[in-house]
């Protein structure tokens, strides 16, 4: 009975992977187009990651983080799966919790969700407006320490947190070309 025993010759080393963690995608995904998408995908490229996880938000999150109306999820799911299938994006992952949950999923669910789905080190693609949300909650704190921020766009000067400038060595944005 073979049980995947194979012959290496005497000294072989494993090659160690060249990507690391997971870039996640942490948005509405309403007002996003195929360009932002594309270079949020180019980033997770050039960073070698080995896995970059689009996050839309139920309706019911969206009208709690930002109070802006959104599409319904499923309408939005579809234009990441159509944009996955005309880009031929095989790094690129659509996480479907919202649509399983239907309702309000807090941040911390989400984040714990990625954390024991995905491989290490996670950092999390948001816009500048979500960042200064997430910071405003009391459990920013413990999650700043163990992930890392990445926003879509330079935030504006005077309108950064306070936790984020507290925390200013654990997020950047990420570069337009």
């Amino acid at each position: 009975m073979d049980r995947g025993n194979r012959a290496v010759p005497f000294g072989y080393e494993p090659p160690v992977s060249e990507t690391k963690g997971t870039l996640v995608y942490y948005d509405s995904f309403q007002h996003i187009t195929d360009a932002e998408l594309d270079i949020a995908y180019g980033t997770a490229v050039t960073r070698s990651f080995s896995k970059l996880v689009l996050y839309p938000l139920h309706e019911q999150t969206v009208k709690r983080l930002s109070k802006e109306p959104v599409s319904p999820l499923y309408k939005r799911e579809d234009m990441l799966y159509e944009w996955k299938r005309s880009r031929n994006a095989e790094l690129a992952a659509i996480e479907r919790l919202e649509g399983k949950r239907k309702k309000y999923t807090p941040i911390d669910s989400a984040l714990r969700h990625v954390m024991e789905t995905y491989p290490s080190p996670i950092f999390l693609l948001i816009t500048p407006e979500t960042a200064n949300a997430f910071a405003s909650f009391t459990s920013f704190e413990p999650w700043i320490s163990r992930i890392r921020l990445l926003l879509t766009e330079e935030p504006a000067p005077g309108s950064i947190h306070p936790n984020l400038h507290k925390h200013s060595n654990r997020w950047g944005a990420i570069e337009r070309t």
